[in-house]
């Protein structure tokens, strides 16, 4: 196993899981720098009910795309709206997600105190992208599953699928609470993640983030013109770009490492599955597209391993552990 040049509070037996590629993860790849797609097509999970939708998510989905095709209207256009998504880009996405759910929570690639923590957790809450329990053991599980018929989301069985197929129907592996149990029982040990998982309270996280937003953008947009209705102009931009946008897009952000960086994109590592180093991927997510080097050494914060493969979310990282936010951060030994 690659070598870390820090060592972490936390235990494998802890996390749950071992990921895939760890036993050959220094073992370079022939020809790696070549672009590949996979000829290899799996089954879907076994445990998949393809007659079973899960309606209330899958509604959701397509009603919050719909509402963003919103910022196509010059109406609810604003640059404080455009601002605002682009900025919410990045803390809710990079720093939610990116920082918070997967290099956080899912593999401990640092430690930080629990106040900032849960402040990262609850961004990533602000994605809807469901609680930091279940996305973090469905993570899990594919690592340990990765590209085998147990995976949750392998674009292997079909694109559709792996980017967002998986999320529309019931899959009795990842609907139970045995995923929690298995994957995710360091979280679920703690109220603090525990609450966020029952009574769809992640739902309403993410439902007061919006209504905040409105509320402090109304507020100010009324502050500064004495305008009812330029103020609620305003915070009808801001909801459509600052929020229901922002969101769509760091779904298909989120949902590209799934499926693009599993089709298409060069491996640095031997890993044993179809995980790839994925430019476009990378460059959108902020450094989660370096796929195949996060299969490798799932531990390490840092995703990109060679010097030209930009990993913001690793920067960001680096920032809190100068800053005093961050210890013990897990580093690729190069």
């Amino acid at each position: 196993m690659v070598a870390l040049k820090q060592t972490s509070t936390h235990s494998s037996s802890e996390i749950e899981h071992k990921p895939t590629g760890e036993t050959n993860a220094s073992k370079p790849v022939a020809g790696s720098e070549g672009l590949a797609f996979p000829t290899t097509v799996v089954a879907p999970p076994p445990a998949k009910d393809k007659l079973r939708i899960r309606w209330a998510y899958t509604l959701s989905i397509v009603v919050i795309h719909l509402l963003a095709v919103a910022a196509a209207l010059p109406w609810f256009f604003s640059w404080t709206g455009v601002i605002a998504c682009f900025l919410g880009l990045y803390v809710f996405g990079t720093l939610g997600i990116n920082v918070g759910f997967h290099r956080l929570l899912t593999h401990r690639g640092f430690a930080c105190s629990k106040f900032v923590e849960r402040s990262l957790a609850l961004l990533g809450v602000c994605c809807l992208q469901e609680g930091p329990g279940r996305w973090v053991a469905i993570h899990r599980q594919h690592h340990q599953h990765s590209d085998e018929q147990p995976d949750p989301h392998s674009p292997l069985v079909a694109f559709f699928w792996g980017h967002v197929g998986w999320l529309l129907v019931s899959n009795t592996a990842t609907d139970s609470m045995s995923l929690y149990e298995r994957y995710a029982r360091d979280l679920m040990k703690q109220r603090f993640y525990m609450q966020l998982e029952r009574q769809l309270n992640w739902l309403w996280v993410y439902v007061a983030h919006a209504a905040i937003i409105a509320a402090v953008t109304f507020g100010i947009g009324w502050a500064i013109t004495r305008d009812v209705s330029a103020a609620a102009k305003l915070t009808a931009s801001m909801i459509v770009w600052g929020v229901l946008l922002r969101t769509v897009l760091v779904w298909h952000i989120t949902w590209s490492v799934n499926s693009l960086s599993h089709l298409f994109g060069y491996q640095s590592h031997d890993t044993g599955e179809n995980s790839r180093n994925n430019w476009l991927v990378a460059l959108i997510s902020n450094g989660e597209g370096w796929h195949n080097n996060h299969h490798a050494d799932p531990r390490s914060a840092a995703h990109g391993h060679k010097w030209y493969e930009l990993d913001v979310s690793y920067l960001s990282i680096v920032a809190m552990e100068k800053l005093g936010l961050a210890t013990k951060v897990m580093r690729h030994d190069r």
